[in-house]
């Protein structure tokens, strides 16, 4: 059983956390909580934002006992067997990688120290874990990354990153949902939307579901992304 605590966020808000790393069987217990939280929810509360190793719980303090609160919490996270979520397919990602739409992969690879199309290879023998949503509506953070091509951040962040693109940041990766400033290693881009909202779910990923990247040319990137046009509307 992971080790946990619930701290106080404010007067109407709290937070169960976890141990403090990032790691999918921590964050598989933190992804089962809120999951049972939603399940057989709290009169009063709010919202239940799952992240790396916490849940946030928002809670209407007028409607719920902050001690009948805090002892669900407390019991809940010391199950010894959370519930675990019914996976999904897992999610498969084309990716047009380097050139116009991956102008950090050249960086990536010299990080590395090897070639680009090694990079390609490494970032889609992977299969990631959705750690958390944020950012940006969508905005999945994925883990982990094969070290040899985690590179850090930019030092200095792009004004503005397209809608599509897949980055690097460490051990995490991930798709940026619309067009926003940004500072992740920029080394493809995929004609999938992660948040649409002429979409009946608007999002693509959730916390706990799995993902990998495969790799697809230009020609198949705008034959994909005309498809992708017509389904928005």
């Amino acid at each position: 059983m992971s080790a946990f605590r619930v701290v106080e966020a404010g007067d109407s808000a709290l937070v169960v956390e976890f141990e403090e790393r990032i790691d999918p069987a921590v964050n598989a217990r933190v992804v089962a909580l809120a999951d049972r939280l939603r399940v057989e929810p709290v009169a009063g509360v709010r919202d239940v934002v799952p992240a790396f190793r916490s849940v946030a719980v928002y809670f209407d303090p007028l409607r719920t006992s902050y001690e009948t609160l805090v002892a669900r919490l407390e019991r809940d996270a010391a199950a010894p067997d959370l519930p675990a979520r019914s996976q999904r397919d897992v999610l498969r990602v084309p990716v047009c990688y380097g050139d116009e739409f991956g102008p950090d992969l050249a960086d990536v690879a010299r990080f590395a120290g090897t070639t680009e199309s090694a990079v390609v290879d490494l970032h889609t023998g992977s299969t990631y874990f959705v750690f958390m949503l944020g950012f940006a509506p969508g905005m999945a953070y994925l883990g982990i990354v094969d070290r040899q091509i985690a590179a850090p951040r930019r030092g200095t962040p792009r004004v503005r990153v397209p809608r599509g693109s897949v980055g690097i940041a460490g051990e995490q990766t991930g798709i940026y949902p619309v067009e926003t400033p940004g500072g992740w290693q920029i080394i493809g881009r995929t004609p999938l939307r992660p948040f649409d909202l002429a979409r009946a779910d608007p999002f693509l990923m959730k916390a706990g579901d799995l993902v990998t990247f495969f790799a697809i040319d230009r020609l198949q990137f705008d034959r994909l992304e005309r498809t992708t046009q017509r389904a928005a509307g």
